[in-house]
């Protein structure tokens, strides 16, 4: 269900509910930006690798146990996840908690050849953590049309001196 802040446009689209589920675990794809808070300075910021979205947009990534980015969730479980799908213009900021476990089920639902890598014990390697993100949140912008299309509307804005801006942004309430 949509929000009803919309601004005349329509470039504001705030959803909520099942909407906002579905556009999350749309946009939450791949790799991102995953920053924990430390009181040292600069934002701590690696890239991660999302694992999965539940269909309550609970985010899980794996995670070893002796990371830093565990011990700065252990003192503060607020983390700020950052992706971007740039051939496609579509960018989502979530600001969480965070919460470190070893929870099987999601190891099995989530493991893939890939993940041993950085686990070579596999799925009972010791040092295996689940980091669930419970978002709090959510902000998203998105694009009507592909890239190309986009890009040719603003060729023509500037030709025509009309904004032609098809870009969409809003909250996503999950």
């Amino acid at each position: 269900m949509q929000d009803s802040r919309h601004d005349e446009d329509n470039h504001i689209q705030n959803l909520a509910g099942s909407e906002a589920i579905d556009k999350l675990q749309e946009l939450a794809d791949g790799i991102c930006m995953f920053s924990t808070f430390s009181n040292s300075g600069p934002l701590p910021s690696r890239p991660m690798a999302l694992q999965g979205v539940e269909d309550d947009g609970a985010l899980y990534f794996f995670s070893a146990e002796s990371s830093n980015k565990n011990k700065e969730i252990a003192a503060d479980p607020s983390v700020q996840l950052f992706f971007c799908k740039e051939d496609a213009s579509e960018y989502l900021s979530i600001f969480g908690k965070a919460t470190i476990s070893r929870d099987r089920e999601k190891i099995e639902k989530y493991w893939n050849a890939f993940i041993k890598v950085w686990f070579q014990g596999g799925k009972d390697d010791p040092a295996l953590t689940v980091i669930r993100i419970e978002p709090e949140d959510v902000h998203y912008w998105d694009t009507k049309n592909n890239r190309m299309v986009s890009f040719l509307k603003m060729a023509a804005s500037l030709v025509t001196g009309k904004t032609m801006d098809d870009g969409v942004e809003g909250e996503l309430k999950v």
